[in-house]
């Protein structure tokens, strides 16, 4: 189903009865990134599943948005369906903006659950720095007409990750994102906080999930054995039984 909100036509699943639990899926996810969890909650919850503003079949924000502008959205669409506290369950990029929304407007946040959580600007290199500046070069011959986007696109499939390759329309909210250090909110979150990692995640390693665990005031870190980014899905009947356990 759809429903509108600030101006943006968004896709959302929701099933079940009882405290409400909203699902915030990765980047390039959608809803259905968290089906098999959508439909084991759901047996005891309300479960709210979205596509995120520019992902799935909702529509692209007119600007490039952050966690926090995110943040805004969950807000503006727990107002738009008269949902007043409800658990949180964020996979990477919704990992992100769930530790937002529990830091700046904690009287919504039941629990939080943060699986293989984004948020943590890892140290940077040499190497980083390098592939930046490259990458700002090509920005600047984009102003050379077709031969200059040629040029710029081939500089970023040689030094863009894979996700910032293929985000189109969304590169400059993945760029804008992964630069905002979520860090200094996390003493701030109030919510009891279930920390879900694989052990083999390399995209956002098991590091991350231990700051939090240390800065986050009430928190514990669970780490799956044999499982890696989407340890959600790895894991599957060992996460939805720790899940299950945490919330009830």
């Amino acid at each position: 189903m759809f429903i509108e909100i600030n101006d943006l036509k968004i896709a959302y699943q929701v099933e079940g009865t009882g405290t409400p639990v909203v699902l915030l899926h990765g980047w390039g996810g959608e809803a259905n990134s968290f089906k098999p969890v959508f439909d084991w909650l759901s047996r005891s919850y309300q479960v709210y599943a979205l596509d995120l503003p520019g992902f799935g079949l909702s529509e692209i924000p007119s600007t490039a948005w952050d966690a926090s502008d995110y943040a805004k959205f969950l807000s503006a669409f727990f107002y738009k369906l008269n949902i007043d506290k409800a658990h949180l369950i964020g996979h990477s990029y919704g990992g992100r903006i769930s530790i937002v929304m529990a830091a700046e407007e904690p009287e919504k946040v039941d629990k939080l659950i943060l699986v293989d959580s984004a948020g943590i600007i890892p140290p940077r290199t040499v190497k980083y720095y390098i592939r930046v500046s490259i990458a700002k070069i090509g920005s600047l011959m984009r102003c050379c007409g077709t031969l200059g986007n040629r040029l710029a696109d081939s500089i970023a499939q040689w030094v863009g990750s894979k996700d910032y390759q293929e985000a189109g329309p969304m590169r400059a909210t993945m760029v804008k994102s992964v630069n905002q250090n979520l860090r200094p909110l996390l003493p701030k979150i109030q919510a009891s906080t279930l920390l879900i990692w694989g052990e083999n995640d390399t995209d956002t390693p098991i590091s991350f999930g231990k700051i939090m665990e240390k800065e986050i005031p009430d928190a514990g870190l669970v780490i799956l054995k044999d499982a890696g980014h989407f340890s959600y899905l790895d894991q599957l009947p060992q996460f939805c039984e720790i899940v299950t356990n945490f919330l009830a």
